[in-house]
């Protein structure tokens, strides 16, 4: 699975920074004008100014041209995240893809996925090592200069932008944006993409918000009943244990209930880490995805389990049977349940 999801991560990848170049997608702040699939977008505003179409004609056109093919690509969208959640992040978008780079490079260098992990993520045949610093931060200021430069040519002609910066004639305020551009996704790349994918990304967000909502969306679900098998969790890759959680790249809890799991991207590597380690074992996954009411019937169980945790039920203690029996028939032990904290069921006795 993860050779294909890095398939469409990488053509994804390509396609985004290529769109503006072959004109797929861009607008041209100097023209004034929205590019799409090679051809120009008009609303039709300057035939109207030219007194070609009548004002009916125009309000159908920004109608037709404008408002429809938005609404059809938002709920198409929506729709996606509605039952797969994080769906993009994890398998197109080309953030993400750079910040799964940047994990394994930063990894390399110091044995962790973030800059603030408390804890090293270990992994088979890979031994830190500071040589690896210099290769991280440079990685992180490619990667920076390169967001900018084609966040650019998402404004302006491509062609002006490139040549201008290879023979040195980019205007000072294309200057100004290429150097805070890459100054600040720099930044965002060394210290903060994992906080940015979970907490700053507003089309991740309306993702998120979209899936919680939908009781019948795709979760991970986790076989709670064959948790103990849990400890024996040990892979080629994560030799420490706890692979689910040591392979999530937005470092999540994968066995956590729905609403802990609010940043998901559906990528599957905590699957992939739980079917290695199962396999292993000749056993089946205890993760795998669930949708519809599978993914109902899951979020009713974690929801149970999670009240279970935080009010455990009384115990139950043995009470001695009632002296004063009038039938004379042997008494039997009362169990009754205690108002008291804790979940170890005690025996009381008499003798």
């Amino acid at each position: 699975m993860q050779r294909r999801r890095l398939f469409f991560q990488l053509g994804f990848f390509a396609l985004f920074l290529l769109a503006p170049a072959l004109n797929l997608l861009r607008f041209d702040l100097h023209e004034a004008q929205l590019w799409v699939l090679g051809q120009r977008w008009s609303l039709g505003i300057d035939a109207f100014r030219a007194g070609e179409i009548s004002a009916n004609q125009a309000a159908v056109q920004i109608f037709l041209r404008a408002f429809v093919p938005a609404i059809v690509l938002i709920v198409a969208f929506l729709a996606v995240a509605w039952k797969y959640g994080r769906l993009y992040c994890g398998w197109l978008c080309p953030h993400f893809t750079l910040v799964e780079t940047l994990n394994t490079a930063l990894h390399r260098a110091c044995g962790k996925l973030s800059l603030w992990d408390k804890h090293r993520t270990l992994r088979a045949n890979v031994k830190p090592s500071a040589r690896w610093w210099p290769v991280f931060f440079t990685l992180c200021a490619v990667f920076g200069f390169l967001w900018a430069i084609t966040l650019l040519t998402y404004l302006l002609p491509p062609a002006e932008i490139w040549g201008g910066l290879q023979a040195g004639t980019l205007t000072p305020n294309q200057a100004r944006f290429l150097v805070a551009g890459s100054t600040v996704f720099t930044l965002e790349f060394a210290f903060a993409r994992h906080l940015f994918c979970r907490f700053g990304c507003a089309v991740g967000l309306f993702q998120s918000l979209v899936w919680m909502a939908n009781p019948k969306g795709m979760v991970v679900a986790f076989d709670r009943d064959q948790a103990r098998d849990c400890r024996t969790c040990t892979t080629a890759t994560y030799p420490q244990g706890s692979a689910c959680d040591n392979g999530c790249p937005m470092r999540l809890h994968p066995r956590n209930i729905k609403r802990m799991m609010f940043s998901c991207v559906q990528c599957g590597q905590c699957l992939d880490s739980c079917g290695e380690t199962r396999s292993a074992q000749t056993q089946a996954p205890l993760l795998e995805w669930k949708v519809g009411v599978d993914a109902v019937r899951e979020t009713l169980r974690q929801r149970k389990a999670e009240r279970e945790l935080e009010h455990p039920p009384a115990p139950l203690r043995v009470f001695p049977p009632d002296k004063g029996d009038p039938t004379g028939s042997p008494a039997q032990p009362v169990l009754r349940r205690v108002p008291q904290a804790g979940n170890v069921v005690s025996v009381e006795s008499e003798h």
